[in-house]
C-alpha cells in the first residue's frame, strides 16, 4: 500500500486532526496484517504537522508518531528518498534513522536498463499508438548513457522513447490532417478525372493478366484463370507508427545539442570538404587544418575514444598567423556558428587563486554556488570548441586541472557535479618558440640547416617541442593529442588575407547600401605596409584600416555618398589612397565619349 501524504495532510484544520488521521491509519495497517506500507519521498514526513518555526512548535510530526510502531515491529514500512535528503532529515535524527535500514540502490548497467525498458514498452507503446522496435531501445539505453550525462538510466531513457513516441504519434496527426486538407482541396472535376484514370490502369493490368494467362493455360493444358485486384490495399488510420533508432537519436541529438544521427549524405560531403572550406579562411596553414580536420571527422564517425574530448590540440606559433582564426573557422563551419566556440583569455588566470573561477569557488569563498566559469559553459553546452588562448601565460596550477580534463574526459566543479567534456575539442594556443619561427628553424649553435622548406618546417617542429618540455611538465604535454606547428606568413599569402580582409569592409558597407571597389595598386600598398614576417597579419589589418577605412569614414561624414554608390579607392598622382564616386565617375566618361 502506498501512502500519499499530501492527501493525508489535506483538511487537517485544528490541532490533533492530523495525529487522529496517522494513529487511525496505523490501526488499520495492523488490522490488516500482511500490508508492506511503501512511502515515497519519506523525508517529506520529518516536520510535518509540527505549528511553529524550526519544527519545535506544538504538535506531533508523522515520523515521531510513526516511530513507536517501527520500533515494535507493528509496521512493515518500505520508504525512498535520495541520498542528499537523507543526510539532511534522517541522519540527523538518530532514532528515525534506526528504524530503518539503509539499502542503496545503484544506477542499473545498461543491460539491466534494456530489460527495464522492454518490460515498459507496452505501456508505452499503447500510450502513444506506435510500436518500439528491439534496435530503438537499444539506442535510447547507449545513446543516453553515452551523451546525457547528468542524468541517471533507466530515467534517461524511458524518458527518451516516451518523447520519440509523442512526436511520432504528433507527426502521423499532422500527415493524416495535410492529407484531409488535401482531399477537401480537391474539386469534384479533379475527383473524376482521378476515377477515369484509375479505371484505364485497372482495364489495362487485368487485359494484360489475362492475355498471360491465357497463354500459360494454353501451354499447361488448365484452362483456370485468375484475377487478382491490381489496386494497393486500403491503409489503415489506426495502425501503428513504428519508432525506430533514428528517432530516439533524433531526441537524443535536441536534448543535447550534440549531432548523433547516422551520417546523412548531405553531412558526409560537408565532412569530405570541411578541410578544403577551412582553407579558404586560414591561409598557408595546411598542416593545421589538416589536423583538426582529421579530429573532428573521426568524432563524427564514431572512431575516438568515447572516455576522451574529441580532440586536445596545442597550436604554437608567432603571432598573428591564424592560430584563434582557425578555431573560430571551425566553431563557424562544424559548430554552426562562432558563439558555438567557449574562449577563455589564460592572461586572466595568471594568479594562483584564479583557478578557482574554471571550477567554481569552494565552500566560504566569495561566489560559491555560482558554478565556474568552465565548467558551466560546458553543462549548458557539451558541444562546443573550449579555446584556452596564449596557455603559457595561466598560472601553472591550471595545468593540474588540465590533466583530468585531458586524459577522463570530465571535470568535477565545486558543487560535486561531473562535467563532462567528452564532446568538447579543446584547442590550447601558445608563443612558445616563436623566437625559433622568426629564425626560420635555424638553431643558436651548431651548423646551419639547409634551408629548403621541409627541412626548416621539420627543424621548427624539434626546437619548438625542446622549448615546449622546458616550460610544461611532461604529463601535460603526454596528453596533449597534436602540437601543431604555425608557419610564418609570406608575402605572397598577404594577398589572399587582404581579399578576405576587404571582403568583410565590403559586407559591412552593403548593409549600409553602398558598394566598394578597390584597385591592384591600392592592394599592392597595402601588402607593402602590412607585411612584417614577425608580426603576421595583423600589420595588414591596420594598414586596410588606415588605407581603406579611414578615407570611406571620412567621405561618408563629407555627404558623398548615397545608398546604391560605389566607392572606388585608388592611387591618386603622388601616390595616396583616394576616394571617389563610382557613379560620378562613369557619368563623368559617359558625357566626355558624348561629346567627343
Amino acid at each position: 500500500m502506498s501512502l500519499d501524504v499530501g492527501l493525508l495532510i489535506a483538511g487537517a484544520k485544528e490541532r490533533g486532526e492530523l495525529e487522529a488521521r496517522v494513529t487511525t491509519l496505523i490501526r488499520e495497517i495492523q488490522k490488516e496484517g500482511d500490508v508492506i506500507l511503501f512511502i515515497d519521498e519519506v523525508h517529506t514526513l520529518v516536520g510535518t504537522g509540527t505549528v511553529g518555526r524550526g519544527n519545535k512548535g506544538s504538535g506531533l510530526d508523522i515520523a515521531n508518531i510513526l516511530k513507536p510502531s517501527l520500533g515494535r515491529g507493528e509496521l512493515q514500512c518500505v520508504a525512498s528518498t535520495t541520498l542528499d535528503e537523507y543526510r539532511t532529515h534522517f541522519e540527523v535524527d538518530k532514532a528515525l534513522a534506526r528504524r530503518f535500514q539503509p539499502v542503496l540502490i545503484n544506477e542499473p548497467s545498461q543491460e539491466d536498463a534494456i530489460r527495464i525498458l522492454l518490460g515498459l514498452r507496452q505501456k508505452y507503446e499503447a500510450h502513444h499508438n506506435c510500436r518500439f522496435t528491439p534496435e530503438a531501445i537499444n539506442a535510447a539505453v547507449h545513446l543516453s548513457a553515452r551523451y546525457i550525462a547528468d542524468r541517471y538510466l533507466p530515467d534517461k531513457a524511458i524518458d527518451l522513447i516516451d518523447e520519440a513516441g509523442s512526436r511520432a504519434r504528433i507527426e502521423a496527426y499532422r500527415r493524416k490532417k495535410e492529407q484531409q486538407t488535401f482531399i477537401l482541396s480537391k474539386t469534384p472535376d479533379d475527383y473524376w478525372q482521378e476515377i477515369r484514370t484509375v479505371q484505364a490502369m485497372h482495364e489495362v493490368v487485368l487485359a494484360s493478366r489475362l492475355t498471360n494467362d491465357r497463354s500459360s493455360s494454353s501451354m499447361d493444358g488448365s484452362g483456370e484463370i485468375t484475377i487478382e485486384s491490381s489496386l494497393p490495399p486500403a491503409s489503415n488510420d489506426d495502425e501503428p507508427n513504428v519508432v525506430g533508432p533514428d528517432d530516439i537519436a533524433a531526441v537524443a541529438s535536441l536534448w543535447s545539442g550534440i549531432p548523433v544521427q547516422q551520417l546523412t549524405a548531405d553531412e558526409r560531403k560537408f565532412l569530405v570538404n570541411l578541410e578544403e572550406d577551412l582553407r579558404k579562411r586560414v591561409i598557408g596553414q595546411d598542416e593545421a587544418v589538416s589536423a583538426i580536420s582529421r579530429a573532428v571527422k573521426r568524432s563524427r564517425v564514431g572512431l575516438k575514444d568515447p572516455d576522451r574530448p574529441i580532440a586536445a590540440m596545442l597550436f604554437c606559433g608567432p603571432t598573428g598567423v591564424g592560430k584563434t582564426e582557425l578555431t573560430k573557422a571551425l566553431a563557424r563551419s562544424y559548430f554552426g556558428s562562432e558563439s558555438a566556440m567557449l574562449r577563455l583569455d589564460m592572461s586572466e588566470y595568471m594568479e594562483r587563486h584564479t583557478v578557482s573561477k574554471l571550477i567554481g569557488a569552494p565552500p566560504g569563498y566569495v561566489g560559491y554556488g555560482d558554478g565556474g566559469t568552465l565548467t558551466e559553459s560546458i553543462r549548458k553546452q557539451p558541444f562546443t570548441v573550449v579555446l584556452l588562448d596564449e596557455i603559457e601565460k595561466a598560472h601553472p596550477d591550471i595545468f593540474n586541472i588540465l590533466l583530468q580534463l585531458f586524459e577522463d574526459g570530465h571535470l568535477t566543479d565545486s558543487q560535486g557535479r561531473r562535467v563532462s567534456f567528452k564532446n568538447a575539442l579543446i584547442v590550447m594556443t601558445s608563443n612558445v618558440g616563436s623566437a625559433a619561427i622568426a629564425k626560420g628553424g635555424r638553431p643558436s649553435i651548431g651548423f646551419m640547416i639547409k634551408d629548403n622548406e621541409n627541412s626548416s618546417y621539420a627543424a621548427i617542429q624539434s626546437l619548438i617541442m625542446e622549448e615546449l618540455k622546458g616550460y610544461f611538465r611532461p604529463e601535460l604535454l603526454n596528453r596533449i593529442d597534436e602540437v601543431v606547428v604555425f608557419h610564418p606568413l609570406e608575402k605572397a599569402q598577404l594577398l589572399r588575407i587582404l581579399n578576405l580582409m576587404l571582403q568583410e569592409v565590403k559586407e559591412r558597407l552593403i548593409s549600409l547600401g553602398i558598394g566598394l571597389e578597390v584597385s591592384e595598386s591600392i592592394k599592392d600598398l597595402i601588402c607593402q605596409q602590412g607585411y612584417d614576417k614577425f608580426y603576421g597579419a595583423r600589420p595588414l589589418r591596420r594598414a586596410v584600416t588606415q588605407v581603406i577605412e579611414n578615407p570611406l569614414s571620412e567621405a561618408f561624414l563629407a555627404g558623398e555618398y548615397k545608398p546604391g554608390d560605389t566607392a572606388f579607392i585608388d592611387l591618386d598622382a603622388s601616390g595616396n589612397p583616394v576616394v571617389s564616386n563610382w557613379s560620378d565617375r562613369s557619368m563623368h566618361l559617359s558625357d566626355t565619349s558624348t561629346a567627343s
